[in-house]
């Protein structure tokens, strides 16, 4: 069963446990310091709660949780063909998880993810860091700023910077259809972790 998540920052975490533990009548199904989450059955929502001071009440980030791998890589798929950008994160530790996930910007810079859950962990991970531009994340793909001069099309040209480049190589079928790889915008820009070759 897919859910849809919604990431919430809140300022006290054992309040916004105590809160949503009431709304939802159901108690949280992982806890850890500054983390939480509910697993609620309905209506289908994956309820996360990070504490970040002052930050209580706005959304962290959304998200899509799917059964499997398979369904993440489908995906990546369909949304690069779409001509989004997307950043991949396979077997990521992430919120007390290892995770396979896309992520994608949308238009007013919220940020989506689809995720798997591989397996839990004793550590949160690292969060993802998004590029602020569209030239940008084309740098964090390529590695060169000069594909973004031609058309912000990672690939558009041969240049040793994008041969083999883990988003730029187009001998992949993980890299098949991919609006970095072929001549597509580069829209909703996000970078920051490398790509999985």
């Amino acid at each position: 069963m897919s859910r849809v998540q919604l990431a919430l920052n809140v300022d006290d975490l054992e309040q916004a446990i105590a809160f949503y533990s009431t709304l939802f009548d159901t108690a949280p199904s992982k806890r850890k310091p500054g983390y939480a989450n509910f697993a609620i059955a309905e209506p289908p929502l994956k309820l996360v709660l990070l504490e970040n001071t002052g930050q209580g009440g706005t959304i962290n980030h959304l998200g899509v949780e799917v059964e499997t791998s398979d369904r993440v890589h489908g995906e990546i798929a369909r949304l690069s063909r779409a001509g989004l950008f997307t950043e991949e994160q396979i077997a990521t530790t992430c919120c007390f998880a290892t995770q396979d996930k896309v992520w994608v910007t949308g238009p007013d810079t919220e940020k989506w993810e689809v995720y798997t859950v591989l397996a839990d962990t004793e550590n949160f991970g690292v969060a993802p860091e998004f590029a602020t531009d569209d030239a940008e994340a084309v740098r964090a793909c390529c590695g060169t700023d000069a594909p973004a001069a031609a058309g912000n099309s990672c690939c558009s040209t041969d240049t040793p910077e994008t041969v083999g480049n883990s988003c730029c190589g187009t001998d992949t079928p993980e890299n098949a259809g991919n609006s970095c790889c072929d001549g597509g915008a580069v829209l909703g820009a996000q970078a920051g972790t490398e790509v999985p070759a």
